[in-house]
């Protein structure tokens, strides 16, 4: 099931950047307002501390960042 959902009274350069978003995404203005809606509110509000972390790019070795003597 689907919903129809009107939003009045938005603010010109929110609509523009809206726009510019959807023309760099490829898509209608109405068809980038659902993504960003379901991007924002379909998600967990909160990340876990173990989530983030595993999300950290894998960066070197153990050994540089070991703590060098001054």
């Amino acid at each position: 099931m689907t919903t129809n959902l009107i939003v009045r009274n938005v603010d010109p350069a929110v609509a523009r950047a809206l726009k510019q978003a959807a023309a760099a995404h490829g898509r209608s203005a109405e068809a980038e307002h659902r993504e960003i809606l379901r991007a924002v509110l379909c998600q967990p509000s909160r990340r876990s501390f173990k989530d983030v972390l595993a999300a950290m790019p894998d960066v070197g070795t153990d050994e540089d960042f070991n703590a060098r003597p001054r």
